[in-house]
């Protein structure tokens, strides 16, 4: 039998009243913009160049701590010892006296709002005895995380040959943050903390613009440069993240990542094109009790789509067909080609629906017959 291409192609008009997306560009020397809720990746440049994180390697500090408290292996309120490693780090600093007990949630806020080397160092040996060995649980879960081009030597940022990561892999560590610990985000929106009578405010600028800011972390090394792991929501519930880096100053970090962060916000919308288990396509089958079966995908199918090209969506509907029987129901026969302007072409599994059960010998020899006389074409 002859195999066979069906390709439908639909065309959706779906997006109206916000503006369109243009062409972007940024000055970083590594940058991406992630949809949060589809995880497509709407823009990037170097994404995967290795660069120095500096304090974005906080995020990782944070994380690892979060998990230790989700696992009911410390708690907010119990204390850490601050060590004279830990007192006399330098860079920015929360200004932990040497010798005293620490609350864990006055150092996770230390670290997050006020960005502390100090905070970070003593978090880091109160999780796991050492700054060095708390380096090798990082990258141990920079590998669970997906972050293959990552590498931590200590737990704050500060310079170190070895110490690198890429936009893409703080992209990654930005999502999981997010949707791993959500009883623990919020400390990521707070603006100031004061502790031992000095307050600071929280260095990520996006936090003091209107654009939806909640997190999550600045950075800045000569090595470096400039950096920040930006995201924001918007009142539908649409989040995006981006990650910037190698900027040449502050201001220029501030209004970088607000340009993205607007535009990701208001050129693209999230768009659900199909439900899981809607009916996609009827494909047809042969030597089956019934002449198609509805296909269907498992999961919902949600896109950012850019409304300066919402003409241009296109889906395909791709079998080879007819397709034969027997057929289970979850069984993947073909696949939803999708293609959207601006954003990378994607495949999607297309699941039978139904079950069709194989007709009768004498029934299947005389269709076979049938279909060899047409060809092979089963009609």
């Amino acid at each position: 039998m002859n195999r066979l291409l069906f390709s439908i192609s639909l065309f959706f008009l779906v997006l109206a009243g916000i503006s369109p997306a243009q062409a972007q560009d940024t000055t970083a020397k590594q940058a991406i913009v992630i949809d949060y809720n589809t995880g497509y990746v709407l823009y990037e440049k170097n994404a995967d160049e290795k660069m120095a994180p500096s304090s974005m390697t906080k995020v990782m500090t944070t994380y690892l701590a979060f998990d230790a408290i989700d696992q009911g292996r410390i708690k907010l309120d119990q204390t850490f010892h601050i060590s004279e490693k830990a007192w006399k780090t330098g860079g920015s600093r929360m200004f932990v006296q040497v010798g005293t007990d620490v609350k864990v949630e006055d150092i996770l806020r230390g670290v997050i709002v006020q960005s502390g080397n100090d905070a970070t160092v003593a978090l880091a040996e109160g999780l796991a005895g050492s700054e060095e060995a708390f380096a090798q649980a990082m990258n141990q879960k920079a590998k669970e995380l997906g972050m293959s081009n990552s590498h931590f030597t200590n737990s704050h940022g500060l310079n170190e040959d070895e110490h690198y990561s890429t936009a893409r892999d703080l992209a990654t560590l930005a999502v999981r943050s997010i949707s791993d610990h959500p009883t623990h985000y919020h400390y990521h929106a707070e603006t100031e903390f004061t502790y031992n009578n000095i307050k600071q405010g929280n260095r990520n600028p996006l936090l003091y613009r209107n654009v939806g800011a909640d997190g999550l972390k600045t950075g800045h090394t000569d090595a470096g440069g400039y950096g920040l792991i930006g995201t924001a929501v918007n009142d539908k519930g649409r989040r995006v993240v981006v990650v910037v880096n190698g900027l040449t100053s502050e201001k220029e970090r501030a209004d970088q990542s607000t340009q993205l962060i607007s535009w990701a916000m208001n050129g693209f919308e999230d768009v659900t094109l199909f439900k899981a288990g809607a009916l996609v396509e009827q494909a047809e089958v042969v030597l089956g009790k019934q002449a198609t079966v509805p296909l269907t995908v498992e999961k919902d199918i949600r896109i950012p789509v850019p409304v300066a090209f919402r003409n241009d969506l296109k889906v395909e509907v791709v079998y080879n067909g007819p397709l034969q029987a027997p057929i289970t129901k979850g069984m993947v026969v073909g696949s939803l080609k999708i293609s959207v302007p601006r954003v990378k072409d994607f495949e999607v599994p297309l699941v039978a629906a139904a079950d069709v059960e194989k007709i009768g010998l004498f029934a299947g020899a005389f269709a076979k017959v049938l279909i060899m006389l047409d060809g092979g074409k089963g009609r």
